[in-house]
């Protein structure tokens, strides 16, 4: 049987023993350290780059007319075919011409009847004026062949203006291209009677689809300031060619990568909308080929200005929260992580332009931001260094 002596000092052991192992415990804890976090740092580049801006918009036709049958006749032939690129002055529809050919024949002879009868007229009033300085004829015979005369000289100018109308109805029958384009499909076929009077007759659509049109909206707020030299250029040459007045704009369809049409700007609206608070822009581009139609949609880079100086860092860097962009810097001397507010331009490629925040010398967290805390130490590994970076310079 064991005794209490016993007991207690058995007791005692292991309350010792329960005592030492917390302290063993916590000192092997104590020393072993977990190392800080590898980053990826790199400085931020720079560049010259121009600030765009980017719109959409749509294309529209140069010019645009509805062809008419200007006379009545029976349509006689058509001389194009449907979609056809057709040159300035070409002949695309030929309406009936032997009604208005007997017109003007009709009006050429009125015209030298008139001829005639003035020239008689001239004769008779210049004899009888001198024999009316002989005494020899009355006053009256006089006057009368002066009215005959001058009644001749009326009905000779209206005869001309007579044969001058018949001829030009006879041309109309004649339908022939005003600009060279593309032709819509014919929308009356030969053998129907076309151009009756009280009716609007279109034998086809003309476009011209080189160069085109392009037509954009910019909020009042993004205006560039070289638009007024725009509207300078054009009052001081207004038939200047356009290399006179060159402002660059691009643009790209909806199925092509990037901007790759350039054109120029050439026309800027005098007044804001008020209703949307934008200006109207409208720019050229060249079309030889016909890929651009009239009425697409594309997109629209328009430069605001001339290369400026500029700091980028990758989009991967930046972070957002309530309080707005920021970045993680590492300080070189502790390599301490510190947050870092910036403010955001616009995109190029895959970098933000830094408008703000930041001098071009720090070292920034591009890899493994989840990874840097604020206020803890890191182990930065710097990433492959460019000639673009701005390390040691100021902004």
């Amino acid at each position: 049987m064991i005794s209490l002596k016993s007991k207690k000092i058995a007791g005692a052991v292991i309350t010792g023993f329960m005592l030492m192992l917390p302290a063993g415990c916590a000192k092997k804890k104590a020393g072993f350290a977990f190392p800080p976090p590898k980053v990826t740092v790199s400085h931020p580049l720079c560049r010259d780059i121009v600030d765009y801006l980017e719109v959409s918009g749509n294309t529209q036709a140069i010019n645009t007319v509805q062809l008419p049958a200007r006379v009545e006749g029976y349509l006689d032939g058509v001389f194009f075919k449907d979609g056809d690129i057709v040159k300035k002055g070409q002949l695309l529809f030929l309406i009936q011409q032997d009604t208005y050919e007997a017109q003007l024949q009709q009006a050429e002879g009125n015209v030298e009847n008139e001829q005639a009868l003035l020239r008689h007229a001239q004769i008779e009033f210049a004899r009888y004026s001198r024999l009316y300085a002989q005494k020899a004829a009355a006053d009256t015979d006089v006057e009368n062949w002066r009215y005959q005369r001058d009644t001749a000289k009326a009905g000779l100018v209206s005869a001309k203006a007579q044969r001058d109308l018949a001829r030009l109805n006879l041309s109309y029958t004649r339908v022939v291209a005003p600009f060279t384009g593309r032709i819509d499909r014919r929308l009356v076929d030969p053998g129907n009677l076309v151009g009756v009077s009280g009716s609007n007759t279109t034998l086809a659509v003309l476009t011209q689809i080189d160069p085109l049109y392009v037509y954009f909206n910019i909020a009042e707020t993004a205006i560039p300031p070289y638009l007024k030299d725009l509207r300078t250029c054009a009052l001081k040459s207004p038939k200047a060619k356009p290399a006179t007045c060159t402002f660059p704009v691009y643009m790209g369809l909806a199925n092509q990568k990037g901007y790759p049409q350039k054109g120029y700007l050439d026309f800027a609206a005098s007044t804001v909308n008020t209703t949307t608070g934008t200006l109207l822009l409208r720019g050229v581009f060249a079309n030889k080929n016909g890929s651009m139609l009239p009425g697409q949609f594309v997109r629209v880079r328009l430069p605001l200005g001339k290369k400026h100086p500029a700091i980028l860092i990758t989009q991967a860097a930046v972070q957002f929260d309530q309080q707005g962009a920021y970045l993680l810097v590492v300080n070189p001397r502790d390599n301490t992580v510190a947050r870092r507010d910036v403010t955001i331009g616009p995109t190029k490629g895959y970098d933000y332009v830094i408008s703000k925040g930041l001098k071009g010398n720090e070292l920034i967290v591009t890899k493994g931001v989840l990874k840097a805390i604020p206020g803890q130490k890191v182990i930065p590994q710097l990433a492959g260094s460019s000639k673009e970076t701005c390390k040691g310079t100021t902004k």
